[in-house]
């Protein structure tokens, strides 16, 4: 070899030397691979923009400290509030335990799939949502930004869930519940009830009024409640300490907040289950009803519950995986979280309706001793006859039996009259098919059944230090599919990034905060997240299948687990997945249409609820939050279309530093320099999802690191371009 030639050049100076692949291939001698590192990377402006330390960022990205850490972390994020008082709600609406099988059945289908396909690509990148998609599909870029917006808009309003539990969870810290008994107003020297909470109950009350102070429609703002302000506080000082350093700080908060909703279920499935009526309100759950099976809108609610529960689309479940090595087997992760997933709701449904059959027996009680009180002041008054009731019926220990019975007979004989008696049949089933879910269930039903419990602050103080937990899990999820493709793509300072987040989410959260903040919480909830997320799963599911090539994605598995996934999966990502998701956002956009957007407004005047419209303003509101989610996807993919933005391809060079080639070539056309260095045609090239590349951005290097292993997925590639003779 020449003395003066670029290789000598290279080995005597520690600086880049640049030059065209082809020169390489027809005048350098064979590069020993065994002792070098091949990164091929992109970059729009042809220059190599980062050090070779931040190429190989992928290889010091920060990892779980175990298995164990990130299972609970990914138990923590999917396993939420919704588990607690959305799926018994569905559950006893959609049949009971008829409801079971359809769940069962999506589960399979679109569940597990999807969540095993964020896992994998989040692991197989290593990077976020912005940084996954771009590099599986640059011009469905935008989904990652979609993702991001999508969390930003969950996590405003679900911290302020939190921020309610923390209220209840300090008010819970004495003797009797301040919501066990309605409040006493002094006129003068006369003691009276009330009037709001004696037309409702005390624990109605004091949620709507004590907690919430909330107005009568959306439209009243009423100014800041600051109590709720100071938890809000509160609870975004949590969430902040909690992700502040990334998963080093949240992986260990894990540990408690994903184990301790657990032993708290526990605890009250044991206690549940002594209550008298208990066993009542857990039948009735799993009674099922067959024909609700054939029901289009329980398949339709199943599939919804399905893909909220398990977190998909947000992009917390990409940057969790993000953080695993190489070779962990996401797919038995994806089975076990899915189906822990499922167990935990099974779990609090049996808690939530063994306390609730405990309340409808207390409820139904309580009706009978008011009926009967009716009854006996007929009997006095000469209303109803004495003939009339059963002899061996006893009003000082009247049992519901003998209720039933008394008044089965009164409606037959007074058959014309009986209307205007005014009696109740105080049946257990109509106490037990009240549906209650969402804030209703635990701030509500749930706090009432508790106050008839033995020692009831302890019970509380659990339970809502139980939702505190739930909530908190969720919320670092959400907060790691803001944080993680941020820091990825843009590179800003993790500390400084996240308490920036947290500070601005609690200014922007105020408005949740305000008097008629609950209803805002329910337009986000309802319409903030439930079209956008769908139509970003359908995406991600179509970029991979479709775009990316499901046969192509499915051999990069293989190569990073070690075994090939079975064949099911190939079918669901390729055709069963998209079909159901493309059917479930038709449905999602037929319901939107069909029903009118509206709230369940609490009217102060008759201490009930009202449904009411969102006027026009809200509305407009409503439709600004999803245009803005979906957004970025059009938005990114016509800039890549035309050019105006660069996706980072076709943007490489070569150069060398001390043993380790980097190679960055320039604006090459498919055809021309590539198939020397990859293969004799472009079609043999190897798969673009290559072992530890990783994205770093738009604009950024994508490194590709390559152990010297001839034997590898590129060995046989890069030693035809180290031996060019063999290809000449």
């Amino acid at each position: 070899m020449p003395k003066n030639s670029k290789v000598t050049q290279r080995e005597h100076s520690s600086e880049h030397v640049t030059e065209s692949v082809a020169d390489l291939l027809a005048l350098e001698e064979p590069v020993d691979y065994k002792q070098s590192v091949l990164n091929v990377a992109g970059e729009a402006s042809g220059k190599q923009k980062a050090s070779a330390e931040e190429e190989l960022d992928a290889e010091d990205r920060p990892a779980w400290n175990s298995k164990l850490q990130y299972i609970l972390a990914q138990i923590g994020f999917s396993v939420g509030l919704g588990n607690i008082w959305r799926f018994p709600y569905l559950c006893q609406k959609n049949g009971g335990g008829a409801y079971l099988v359809p769940y069962l059945v999506l589960l399979i289908i679109i569940g597990i799939p999807l969540f095993f396909l964020e896992l994998a690509v989040g692991q197989r990148i290593r990077r976020g949502s912005i940084g996954v998609w771009h590099y599986v599909c640059p011009r469905l870029g935008g989904i990652g930004f979609s993702s991001c917006i999508v969390c930003l808009f969950v996590g405003l309003y679900y911290n302020v869930i939190i921020g309610w539990s923390i209220f209840y969870f300090f008010k819970s810290f004495q003797y009797p519940l301040p919501w066990s008994e309605c409040p006493v107003v002094r006129n003068g020297t006369v003691a009276v009830v009330e009037a709001e909470c004696e037309k409702s109950s005390a624990t109605t009350y004091f949620w709507y009024r004590e907690a919430l102070d909330i107005s009568n429609s959306i439209s009243e703002s009423g100014g800041l409640n600051w109590k709720m302000t100071l938890c809000l506080l509160v609870a975004w000082s949590i969430v902040g300490m909690a992700v502040v350093k990334g998963i080093q700080s949240s992986g260990k908060v894990m540990y408690f907040s994903s184990l301790f909703p657990y032993v708290v279920l526990a605890c009250f499935l044991v206690r549940g289950l002594l209550l008298r009526g208990a066993v009542d309100g857990i039948l009735h759950m799993f009674t099922p009803k067959l024909d609700k099976m054939l029901d289009p809108q329980v398949w339709r609610e199943a599939a919804t519950q399905v893909f909220f529960a398990l977190g998909l689309g947000f992009g917390g479940v990409i940057a969790f995986s993000s953080y695993n090595k190489q070779d962990n087997n996401c797919h038995f992760d994806a089975a076990l979280v899915s189906f822990i997933n499922f167990f935990t709701s099974v779990l609090a449904t049996l808690v939530v309706f063994a306390v609730l059959g405990f309340k409808a027996n207390i409820m139904n009680e309580k009706c009978v001793v008011e009926n009967a009180e009716k009854i006996l002041g007929y009997l006095n008054t000469n209303v109803l006859s004495r003939d009339l009731i059963p002899p061996h019926v006893n009003f000082s220990h009247l049992t519901t039996k003998d209720y039933t019975e008394m008044y089965n007979v009164i409606m037959t004989v007074k058959e014309d009259k009986f209307s205007a008696l005014g009696l109740n049949p105080c049946l257990l089933e109509d106490e037990l098919d009240k549906s209650v879910q969402g804030t209703g269930l635990a701030f509500i039903a749930f706090t009432e059944a508790m106050t008839h419990f033995p020692a009831s602050p302890f019970w509380s103080v659990m339970f809502f230090l139980m939702l505190i937990n739930l909530g908190l899990g969720s919320m670092i999820g959400t907060m790691a599919g803001i944080t993680t493709p941020i820091i990825d793509t843009f590179k800003v300072p993790k500390e400084m990034f996240t308490v920036g987040c947290c500070v601005f989410a609690f200014f922007v959260g105020l408005l949740f905060v305000q008097r008629s903040g609950n209803y805002f919480v329910t337009m986000f909830d309802d319409y903030s997240a439930t079209l956008p997320l769908t139509v970003i799963v359908i995406l991600e599911n179509i970029a991979v299948a479709w775009i990316y090539g499901t046969k192509k994605f499915m051999q990069e598995l293989t190569e990073m687990l070690g075994f090939r996934p079975y064949r099911f999966y190939y079918y669901m990502w390729k055709f069963v997945s998209p079909l159901c998701m493309a059917v479930l956002t038709t449905a999602s956009i037929i319901q939107l249409g069909v029903t009118p957007p509206g709230y369940s407004a609490w009217i102060k005047e008759e201490a009930a609820e009202r449904y009411l419209y969102f006027p026009s303003w809200a509305m407009a509101l409503l439709i600004i939050l999803i245009v803005v989610a979906t957004l970025p996807i059009p938005v990114v993919f016509i800039l890549r279309h035309f050019h105006l933005l660069c996706d980072g391809s076709n943007t490489l060079s070569v150069s060398y530093k001390k043993g380790r080639m980097m190679k960055d070539i320039s604006n090459l056309e498919e055809n021309d320099e590539t198939r020397f260095i990859l293969s004799k045609v472009p079609s043999e090239a190897p798969s673009p999802m290559p072992t530890h590349r990783s994205y770093l951005g738009p604009g950024s290097t994508s490194p590709l690191e390559t152990s010297g292993n001839p034997n590898g997925r590129y060995g046989s590639g890069y030693l035809l371009a180290s031996t060019p003779e063999s290809e000449l």
